[in-house]
């Protein structure tokens, strides 16, 4: 399946003008560091939080490099979802110098 693709800096600008992102990593990497704003709904769990994801709007998905983000993606654009995959995951996003977040979400 053709997944629509956005690198980090784009979606920095998308953020900014109040994109959705679904981060699918787990909750320890997602403590650690993460994107402000970012909803946490680990990889294994997107299945049973489908209902929790609007059917209007587009969604970006990230995690640590792009590999369990573009398969949320894939599953996602499958259940009629408009969902991209963020290439390079978080890491492309720290090693762009970009802001983080880190600790408990409040």
């Amino acid at each position: 399946m053709d997944v629509p693709e956005i690198g980090v800096e784009e979606l920095e600008r998308r953020l900014a003008a109040g994109a959705t992102l679904i981060d699918v990593r787990e909750s320890d990497e997602y403590v650690q560091v993460r994107v402000p704003g970012g909803i946490l709904v680990p990889l294994q769990t997107v299945p049973d939080r489908l209902a929790d994801v609007p059917t209007d709007g587009t969604f970006y998905v990230i995690c640590a490099k792009g590999g369990r983000s573009r398969e949320a993606a894939e599953f996602l654009i499958t259940e009629g979802r408009d969902a991209v995959n963020v290439t390079g995951g978080t890491t492309a996003w720290v090693e762009a110098d970009l802001p983080t977040d880190s600790g408990s979400p409040t």
